[in-house]
């Protein structure tokens, strides 16, 4: 029997912050991490709150 593999997916987003400034995040997030700071995000009034896959050592670019 072979084992299973499990496929670690990174995330992270971008946002507009409260004052209208737009952002991405600095870092990437497992899943359970990526919820909380999606929860966090949304606590401290972000807007359009988009979430990506990122792969290692990747991180979100903002568009335009």
């Amino acid at each position: 029997m072979r084992p299973m593999t499990a496929t670690m997916q990174s995330f992270g987003f971008t946002w507009t912050a409260p004052d209208g400034t737009r952002r991405a995040s600095a870092v990437a997030y497992d899943r359970v991490s990526a919820d909380r700071q999606r929860r966090e995000l949304e606590t401290a009034g972000a807007r359009d709150i988009n979430e990506v896959t990122v792969k290692p050592g990747e991180l979100p670019k903002l568009e335009g």
